[in-house]
């Protein structure tokens, strides 16, 4: 077990190097000058010399390479072209916004995502396998931006029953776990976990229907098994593939969340990473999508050491 994560540890490092370089490039393959959003229009070409010193535009791509990655190893992603803050400071609580909000909208996707799979694929051909699947079909099918304009027009400026942007009273960045800032956090949590819930529905609705149909599950019918005692069968060997895709949906809400944070004016990486691109701010830009980027890379190699305990075959394969 230990030489398999072993082996995926550094199958994993190539991984990340290339993200790495792929990050770097951004700043110089985007077209455009990056300083000019701190440069007035009328720069002296000393000042612009000068700034560029300072940024370390000045010197050979190999070298700004290897100082930016020993800078980013020791935790320094740079500054802030727009706010001339530390990218790390930036990013450190909407980092912690956006996956409080992406964990939340895993979990709910995730359970009724298995509950309208096993639900479908235990009354296969049904009429409630059927509609199991339209909703999940749904689900994967509505455009979750506009999913949330639905949702704050209904439950924001009709009923009043939810605020509709922001995380905490008055606009507040800062959060606080009270019944206040929790409500800030349904409509965008709710409207994330659509299309998760659905791709778990259809995921587990196959398992479960490929399952019910294995030898075993026949023989152990044959035999008297109880219905429970076949659903707890039906569980053990489906819920390796479903935590995978549950694993691989979070790090997708990681990195795409743009659109429902914008929608929502939640502060998270996707407000931020909307933000950086429309004041042309390179280095946040670049220090946001590296660490989504590396979030993502860990929560694979994660998933795939969970589904290894969980299903000693994938080990043996």
């Amino acid at each position: 077990m230990l030489l398999y994560i072993a082996k995926r540890v550094l199958y994993t490092l190539p991984v990340a190097l290339g993200v790495s370089i792929v990050c770097f490039m951004l700043v110089h393959i985007a077209p455009g000058d990056p300083l000019t959003s701190v440069l007035p229009p009328d720069a002296s070409a000393q000042l612009q010399a000068e700034m560029r010193r300072l940024y370390g535009f000045d010197r050979p791509l190999p070298v700004q390479y290897g100082l930016w990655l020993l800078k980013t190893l020791q935790g320094d992603l740079g500054t802030s072209i727009a706010t001339g803050r530390a990218v790390a400071v930036e990013l450190w609580s909407a980092m912690g916004n956006t996956l409080m909000l992406a964990v939340l909208a895993t979990a709910i996707g995730f359970v009724l995502g298995c509950l309208f799979g096993f639900v479908a694929g235990y009354f296969r051909d049904s009429w409630i396998d059927k509609l199991a699947s339209f909703v999940s079909i749904i689900g994967v099918s509505v455009p979750h931006y506009w999913l949330g304009m639905v949702l704050v027009i209904i439950f924001s400026v009709q009923l009043n029953w939810l605020p509709a942007t922001g995380a905490g009273p008055g606009g507040s960045a800062d959060w606080v776990w009270d019944w206040a800032h929790i409500r800030h956090l349904i409509l965008p949590a709710v409207t994330m976990s659509v299309i998760p819930m659905g791709i778990v529905a259809r995921t587990v609705r196959a398992l479960v229907a490929d399952i019910l149909s294995q030898e075993f599950i026949v023989g152990q019918r044959a035999k008297g098994l109880l219905d429970l005692g076949v659903l707890r069968h039906v569980i053990k060997n489906a819920a390796p593939t479903a935590l995978a895709v549950m694993g691989l949906q979070l790090g997708y809400l990681l990195g795409g969340s743009i659109l429902i944070e914008t929608v929502f004016s939640w502060p998270g990486t996707g407000f931020l990473l909307g933000q950086a691109i429309f004041q042309r701010d390179l280095p946040l830009l670049q220090g946001t999508i590296l660490v989504l980027a590396m979030f993502f890379v860990a929560l694979n190699l994660i998933v795939d050491v969970v589904q290894t305990l969980l299903d000693p075959r994938v080990q043996r394969s």
